[in-house]
């Protein structure tokens, strides 16, 4: 990974089973159980386009100043072990990412790991020895897992 690019990157271990793991990342409309930005905004807009589920399902955003806005689309969907998105930021900041979830089994439960990966635009390269991308979005991604895993783990 060159300095231009950064990694954010948590797991967490999930007593359900892929498929009802996996059907709560798969489908934008269950993001809001368990995303960890739902409660930034009470009036945050909601948009979703494509199919309901999978490859080509997109979901867009637009809230506060701690929403901001932006959009997702799923871009790889493996049943049962992986989602990949584009996520594309408008608003606090521009920039384009690309979000991975891997579903791996371990006995009865599953690992669950919710990955980021991008270019650092000029805004943190400028800034980058005050804000990290980890520092920002880490705790996030933890708020996120284990709201997963608690509505996971209800059925």
């Amino acid at each position: 990974m060159s300095s231009d690019e950064f990694l954010v990157e948590r797991s967490a271990v999930v007593n359900a089973d892929a498929p009802t793991i996996f059907g709560l990342i798969n489908d934008f409309h269950h993001w809001t159980k368990w995303s960890p930005w739902e409660g930034l905004d009470p009036d945050m807009k909601r948009t979703y386009s494509g199919p309901a589920e999978g490859v080509g399902a997109s979901y867009a955003w637009s809230g506060n100043k701690k929403a901001g806005s932006g959009s997702m689309s799923i871009t790889e969907s493996v049943p049962n072990q992986r989602v990949v998105l584009d996520l594309s930021f408008l608003k606090p900041f521009k920039a384009q990412n690309v979000t991975t979830f891997l579903l791996e089994p371990q006995g009865e439960n599953v690992a669950v790991t919710w990955r980021m990966t991008g270019k650092k635009n000029f805004f943190f390269k400028a800034f980058g020895f005050i804000f990290s991308m980890d520092k920002m979005v880490g705790k996030d991604f933890e708020k996120g897992l284990a709201q997963l895993k608690a509505v996971a783990e209800k059925g």
